[in-house]
């Protein structure tokens, strides 16, 4: 496999960018590398400039764009990743959403592989065992069509269970039927609480009701410019209830935005009501 010449790299990162927002600089250049590597391979091409040539000069390339923005997406997550952000939803909004009478409507709009829905519809599952009458759902959105697969799948390695209170763990999470095997799968009761879809956050539109309760977009305004982090927070805040509460990541940042939003602290947000 030959390394990437700096003129395809520049090709590559600038298709990137343009179809999901995310900035590759030269320093992820040995990322970007093996993750062609990768790609290639699995094509059975001889190295990652044929691949690239393959790609943006033939007409393949359509078919191949997603594979391509999928191999560039990082999909780190855990279950219940930020703990103080569950907190708030389990002690403050949750309770408040009920008290409103009405369904209740989350958005996990970055869901990478499924650990947020998933715990958020734990989370959301418990406390409505002793409250029957009040409902919610959950739409779980990703660029990457792999890790919506992996998502819908809900298979995942023995070694991301810890986060997972215990008590949940023995109400929704099942054990495969082989014990050697170090995997877990989340429980159908869970399963059917969440609905996925392919988004992708920089596009003009979402196909999404603009009365989200709550949004989590975590750890993804980080790779994205100035710029274009400012049109998704507004993209974002247009499908928030007023009163709506957007959750952010620790990496992310409105410091410089003009935005319909009050901050609460701990990256939460509050869409103000007038």
């Amino acid at each position: 496999m030959s390394n990437l010449d700096d003129h395809v790299f520049d090709r590559v990162t600038s298709f990137i960018w343009s179809a999901s927002g995310i900035r590759l600089t030269r320093a992820k250049k040995i990322m970007v590398e093996g993750r062609l590597q990768r790609r290639a391979r699995a094509l059975g091409l001889h190295n990652i400039n044929e691949y690239c040539r393959l790609v943006f000069d033939t007409r393949d390339f359509e078919d191949e764009a997603v594979n391509l923005i999928d191999a560039m997406t990082t999909n780190k997550t855990d279950f219940f990743r930020e703990q103080e952000h569950f907190d708030f939803l389990i002690k403050t909004a949750v309770p408040e959403l009920a008290m409103a009478g009405r369904p209740a409507k989350l958005w996990s709009a970055a869901c990478s592989i499924g650990a947020e829905p998933y715990s958020l519809a734990m989370v959301l599952n418990d406390f409505i065992r002793d409250r029957l009458g009040w409902s919610f759902s959950i739409l779980a959105s990703d660029i990457s069509t792999d890790a919506l697969a992996k998502a819908v799948r809900a298979v995942f390695p023995l070694d991301m269970i810890d986060p997972v209170p215990k008590d949940m763990r023995q109400r929704y999470l099942l054990r495969h039927n082989d014990l050697s095997k170090p995997v877990f799968r989340i429980g159908p009761e869970v399963r059917a609480l969440v609905r996925f879809a392919r988004i992708n956050l920089i596009n003009d539109h979402y196909p999404v009701d603009r009365d989200m309760d709550v949004i989590l977009c975590r750890n993804l305004l980080i790779y994205f410019d100035k710029q274009t982090q400012k049109k998704v927070v507004d993209r974002l805040c247009s499908h928030l209830r007023p009163g709506g509460y957007l959750i952010l990541g620790h990496t992310d940042s409105l410091a410089g935005m003009t935005v319909p939003l009050d901050w609460l602290g701990n990256s939460i947000f509050r869409r103000r009501t007038a």
